[in-house]
């Protein structure tokens, strides 16, 4: 059995993935692959998602430089989520890394308080500068 076929895909041929930072912990996105953007993953060693807008592979980093490398991929008990612990590169080193394409360190940069959301993590690169 081939391992991809371990995966339960769901209907439109995808599952989701998260991107969790190596050396931090940090969660810094959240997307999906099909089969070949997990495949590619696996022969890249850099994380290829499927982008659902867009409606085609998305090798992480190819228009901002923000490449993921990926040091480890987990699946789930479930076979339906797979994790990705990966080093973003693509900044100065020292810097937080870019993963989020508002120039945030993390897509996940809404914290919800007294009722609405708020955004508490800083841009750390004008996506106008990032986005050519």
């Amino acid at each position: 059995m081939n391992c991809l076929d371990h995966i339960k895909w769901d209907a439109a041929g995808l599952v989701p993935v998260i991107a969790q930072e190596h050396g931090t912990g940090d969660v810094l996105m959240f997307a999906w692959m099909n089969r070949e953007a997990l495949q590619l993953t696996m022969d890249k060693g850099e994380a290829v998602y499927w982008s659902r807008s867009r409606n085609k592979l998305w090798h992480k980093g190819e228009e901002s430089g923000h490449i993921q490398k990926v040091h480890e991929m987990r699946l789930d008990c479930d076979n339906d989520v797979i994790l990705l612990r990966i080093t973003q590169q693509g900044h100065e080193p020292e810097s937080p890394s870019i993963a989020c394409h508002t120039g945030r360190h993390s897509c996940f940069y809404q914290r919800f308080e007294a009722g609405s959301w708020v955004a508490v993590e800083p841009v750390l690169k004008d996506p106008e500068k990032i986005y050519k």
